[in-house]
């Protein structure tokens, strides 16, 4: 399911325009991008929780040449299962 297909989905349900479920889907991954830049911890009950992870600076590999190179460090958002979800999945 992509974006569009979550706010169609979400206006059909709650018998609203497809304007308004956009704009509240809008606003909830806005607040929870906002959320992630300010280093804050997200977590929705039965779905999982979003977290940024901080990476330090390390040697790596051109993988064309092999050549060592300098990658910077770097934070990377990260998404960890609940439990309920997964066992929903997973059975």
């Amino acid at each position: 399911m992509n974006k569009s297909e979550l706010i169609e989905a979400f206006a059909a349900q709650r018998d609203i325009s497809h304007k308004r479920a956009e704009e509240v889907v809008n606003m909830i991954f806005n607040s929870m991008s906002e959320a992630m830049i300010n280093g804050e911890r997200i977590e929705i009950r039965g779905l999982g929780s979003f977290v940024v992870k901080e990476y330090g600076a390390y040697t790596g590999r051109n993988p064309k040449t092999g050549e060592p190179i300098k990658v910077n460090p770097k934070k990377l958002p990260f998404f960890k299962v609940g439990k309920e979800l997964k066992e929903r999945i997973f059975g």
